[in-house]
């Protein structure tokens, strides 16, 4: 969510390095980070259907409990050991105090889901076949099969592409390759590689590739992930 929504840093925004303050290299970190993610859970669902007999009429709140303690860990784990101890990036990098965020996400995101996890996993289990551990197995895969997909939709009516241009075409190369798709350019990064080109009067997503673009992406993954950390004017 802070790589594509909120679009409030990269996952080695703060990492030293020429190579690294190239959006593409950004791009790509953010890019095998969100793969490893995604790998995690689909070892995540895979374990849960393995142990389907098990959860069957098990108690739901222990299972949601579970789920709620494995996040909060998460947040403590990525703000003290990314932000805090590697020093790679941290909740946002555009402010005069980014402890402040790094603590404020903590105790909004981070630490009232692992007290609740506690509280629920401490729940007694109740008698075999009472409980709504199916249901809410059931309910956690659907979320996490339904989240990719929902994400990658474009926002409906928006006709404004970002646009990553190749490495090594100048800038007025890539202002010019927009216009030629028939669009207009709304904003550009200092670099001028990557471009907000609206498109609303018959511009071509093929013209752009054509142009020398990389990508072209109008969802909240290519838009976050195309973002540097602030979102286009």
């Amino acid at each position: 969510m802070l790589h594509q929504v909120l679009q409030w840093h990269h996952f080695l925004s703060l990492v030293p390095g020429e190579a690294l303050r190239d959006i593409r290299a950004q791009i790509l970190a953010d890019g095998l980070f969100h793969v490893a993610v995604y790998l995690i859970a689909a070892v995540g669902l895979w374990l849960l259907w393995r142990a389907r007999r098990g959860v069957a009429g098990r108690s739901g709140a222990r299972l949601l409990g579970a789920v709620l303690l494995g996040f909060g860990v998460w947040q403590v784990v990525d703000v003290a050991v990314f932000h805090w101890l590697a020093g790679i990036h941290r909740i946002r990098v555009d402010v005069p105090n980014p402890l402040a965020w790094d603590i404020g996400w903590l105790a909004v995101v981070g630490l009232p889901p692992l007290a609740l996890g506690f509280l629920l996993r401490r729940r007694p289990e109740g008698p075999p076949g009472g409980g709504a551990g199916t249901a809410v197995a059931a309910g956690l895969a659907a979320l996490t099969l339904v989240s990719g997909p929902v994400a990658a939709l474009s926002p409906a009516g928006s006709t404004t592409v970002l646009v990553l241009f190749r490495e090594g075409l100048a800038p007025d190369q890539a202002f010019a390759a927009a216009i030629a798709a028939g669009g207009r350019v709304a904003w550009s990064d200092p670099s001028g590689g990557l471009l907000a080109v609206d498109l609303r009067d018959g511009g071509s997503v093929l013209a752009l590739y054509r142009g020398g673009a990389l990508l072209v992406g109008s969802s909240a993954i290519s838009g976050g992930c195309l973002a540097w950390t602030q979102r286009p004017a």
